[in-house]
């Protein structure tokens, strides 16, 4: 659901970007019907999606990696040694991003993750178990109204990430999240 919905978003702000979903177990697997429903509910088709397993290429590809819980994060951090400053929790992106600020104009992306990521410490993503200021919850098997719940929320993170890290004033540049 949550690739979808970035990409609606950057459409929507003018955002060159090439959006791509990649998780922690195997790939291969389509989305849910309650996803596939309710993303079809908002106009967004989720019934082409298939599963895919994250790997060190694709976050070494990524401009900006966003994991639903800290332990998307923790295991982009393994596999992509290099990729703390760029891999975020959404709740954690949109959470830092207000306070910091939306991205200068002449900003590159990079430059404005990177000040985000100077404000963290890597043993935030120790611990186990759900963490309702960091993760959002996974809906998968708790019903259609989960799953409207968690497009709800991923709907308006995600539209604030998008306006802090893409303004208006900003230059405009192809992004791969």
């Amino acid at each position: 659901m949550a690739e979808v919905l970035l990409r609606h978003h950057l459409v929507a702000a003018g955002v060159d970007a090439t959006v791509s979903s990649a998780g922690l177990y195997e790939g291969g697997r389509p989305a849910t019907a309650d996803g596939v429903d309710v993303m079809a509910g908002r106009g967004l088709d989720l019934s082409a999606h298939e599963s895919r397993r994250m790997d060190a290429d694709m976050l070494e590809r990524a401009d900006l990696v966003i994991g639903m819980a800290r332990e998307h994060v923790r295991e982009a951090v393994v596999v992509g040694r290099d990729a703390f400053a760029k891999t975020f929790t959404l709740k954690e992106l949109a959470r830092e991003g207000e306070a910091l600020g939306p991205r200068a104009g002449d900003e590159p992306l990079a430059a404005w993750l990177a000040r985000i990521s100077a404000t963290r410490s890597r043993t935030a993503l120790v611990g186990t178990g759900y963490d309702e200021q960091v993760d959002v919850a996974d809906p998968v098997g708790r019903g259609p109204a989960a799953y409207e719940a968690t497009a709800e929320l991923l709907d308006a993170l995600l539209g604030r990430v998008v306006a802090l890290a893409f303004p208006a004033t900003a230059s405009r540049q192809e992004c791969r999240a």
